[in-house]
């Protein structure tokens, strides 16, 4: 079955998604912001500003008007920045088809509830449209670098929702040769490794950065799922959720590929310099909700802690390394996130 997708925005990642939509024989529609912008694609079918160079198939066109782009939708992925995705809600709730299927490709987590993407998606959807749009929501999130998507390249994702059928319904419409996609319920678990695997990405990249080596890398990685892992379990996910694709998959992807912008700004905190509060690397406000979230549950995150602490309040990355190496020995011998 062929079905109408809006991209909302035509953002990095949301365009490299509509490659294996439009793969699926669907008909994509990419909404950009700004009219040149939705024109130069039109006429060369290529993002110039977020993939150049990459010519996206024939089934995707453009729009600056975001109530064409969602007219007859069957399914529309809200793709926009953390910072702006109460707003791009805002603006399409009230015009979007009843029937669509929302999918979220956000991947963030923020300092007041609903703490969630899922959380903040479906209140601002409830309130321009009066009603629960739960059963119709999903989230994709998974180790997946736009670029390579949209290059074709092989690549696994994961589809969640609270309900089975529009996880698969999800899967169906996005799953192609070079695009594999798993289904899963566990929305909460799906999205917290999404956006957590960021924070520690930022102290993979300080660890490289200061020259620490690769065993100093893979231990901080390993580290970094049991904490997840402990955070995830206190908010209701599955354990086990983390030890899949959109959990370590993702985790080790951010934490060691240079098309990383999570690590490239921990290489960069490294070298001395200054993270831009105002940064589009989502693991910098993810950090600080993090960090805020686990003093709440009473949950111990000393990577985090860390990594908060040099983003926040001054700590050098030396410093920090050697809090997270003497800090009091504990046993491995634990279930992530029970004990």
């Amino acid at each position: 079955m062929s079905l109408n997708v809006a991209i909302v925005p035509a953002g990095q990642w949301g365009t490299a998604l509509a490659v294996p939509f439009s793969r699926g024989g669907h008909s994509v529609r990419l909404y950009f912001r700004r009219r040149e912008d939705a024109a130069y694609f039109n006429a060369h079918r290529e993002h110039r500003r977020r993939l150049p160079g990459i010519v996206l198939p024939p089934g995707v066109s453009a729009t600056a008007d975001l109530a064409e782009a969602v007219a007859d939708a069957d399914l529309a992925v809200v793709a926009p920045a953390s910072r702006g995705l109460r707003d791009v809600c805002r603006q399409l709730a009230p015009l979007l088809p009843a029937k669509a299927v929302i999918v979220s490709a956000v991947k963030a987590l923020f300092p007041d509830e609903p703490r969630l993407v899922s959380g903040v998606v479906a209140q601002e959807m409830a309130a321009a449209r009066g009603g629960d749009v739960t059963s119709r929501l999903a989230v994709v999130s998974g180790p997946n670098f736009a670029v390579e998507v949209a290059r074709e390249l092989p690549a696994g994702t994961v589809a969640a929702s609270a309900d089975a059928d529009t996880a698969r319904f999800v899967q169906s419409a996005l799953m192609t040769d070079r695009f594999r996609v798993w289904t899963s319920t566990d929305i909460i678990g799906v999205q917290l490794g999404g956006a957590l695997k960021n924070v520690i990405a930022i102290g993979a990249g300080i660890s490289d950065g200061l020259g620490m080596g690769h065993n100093a890398r893979a231990t901080l990685i390993t580290r970094g799922v049991a904490e997840i892992t402990r955070l995830g379990a206190a908010m209701g996910a599955d354990p086990m959720t983390f030890a899949g694709v959109s959990g370590i998959g993702d985790l080790m992807l951010t934490c060691t590929g240079d098309l990383s912008r999570n690590r490239q700004a921990g290489l960069a905190i490294a070298r001395g310099e200054a993270v831009d509060p105002n940064t589009t690397v989502e693991g910098v406000p993810t950090t600080k909700a993090a960090y805020a979230l686990a003093r709440e549950l009473g949950i111990d995150m000393p990577i985090t802690e860390v990594v908060y602490r040099i983003l926040f309040e001054g700590l050098s990355p030396a410093e920090g390394l050697e809090r997270l190496m003497t800090r009091q020995p504990t046993s491995e011998q634990r279930l992530p996130g029970l004990t």
